[in-house]
């Protein structure tokens, strides 16, 4: 294998060895550099973006628990044939107040009660999320667990019980159910084995390229005749082949 020694290391300036740079001098990063250094290392980053990509597939096979949404709608306003426009404002001025209690702790607790769930209703809040559909009366809950059939009774529940909380605390006629849940509409939620391969590629691309960049600012030896001019600002008059035995 053929290597180069410059002439100023013939002549004593630069030892045979790469001679290190000043600690003091400042530190350049060259973005054209880090690009060439992690093209050359692609076979490392490839390798990496494989080896994430599979440890993150395992995990999702093995570890991740599937989760099953299920939902709910209710209607903000009273039941009769006529709807005033006062109808219509009181509804949009009290969809707030509907939100808040349907995940209050009264009605989480009678949920709880009901069904007999093993969990407190902190717990069984943060399974709750209820939404309101901008410009719209609606008021959309959903119920996320691990188990379809739970999913869906917690949801029916919760509605039921929220109905009857709502009419004792707002006095005015009870919401309008649009849709209880069904075992059938309850849908899996759990991110798919792509997404998660996908990360883990990504995230072991960027660990290892980070490594490469953090080894290569470190590297503060003359590599080259280029190195010379570079980082000791001395002219190379001349270079001869180095042989180097195997």
């Amino acid at each position: 294998m053929e290597e180069k020694r410059t002439a100023a290391q013939y002549n004593g300036i630069i030892p045979a060895e790469h001679k290190p740079l000043n600690q003091d001098d400042a530190v350049e990063i060259d973005l054209l550099e880090v690009f060439f250094t992690l093209l050359h290392s692609w076979k490392a980053l490839l390798m990496a973006c494989l080896i994430g990509a599979t440890l993150m597939g395992l995990y999702h096979t093995y570890m991740v628990t599937p989760t099953y949404q299920a939902s709910t709608e209710l209607y903000i306003t009273n039941t009769d044939s006529m709807i005033s426009l006062q109808d219509l404002q009181i509804g949009a001025a009290l969809t707030d107040d509907y939100q808040n209690i349907i995940t209050s702790r009264a009605v989480l607790n009678q949920v709880i009660e009901d069904l007999q769930l093993d969990s407190d209703y902190k717990q069984l809040g943060k399974l709750v999320k209820v939404s309101n559909p901008s410009g719209t009366h609606i008021i959309h809950t959903t119920v996320t667990t691990t188990d379809l059939a739970l999913s869906r009774d917690i949801a029916n529940d919760l509605l039921n019980v929220s109905i009857d909380r709502i009419y004792q605390i707002v006095g005015t006629s009870e919401p309008t159910i649009i849709d209880y849940s069904e075992a059938e509409a309850v849908e899996e939620v759990t991110p798919g084995i792509l997404k998660y391969m996908a990360i883990g590629g990504l995230v072991g691309i960027l660990i290892v390229a980070a490594f490469i960049v953090i080894k290569m600012m470190m590297d503060n030896t003359i590599h080259s005749d280029d190195d010379v001019e570079k980082y000791l600002q001395l002219p190379v008059l001349a270079a001869v082949p180095y042989f180097k035995e195997n």
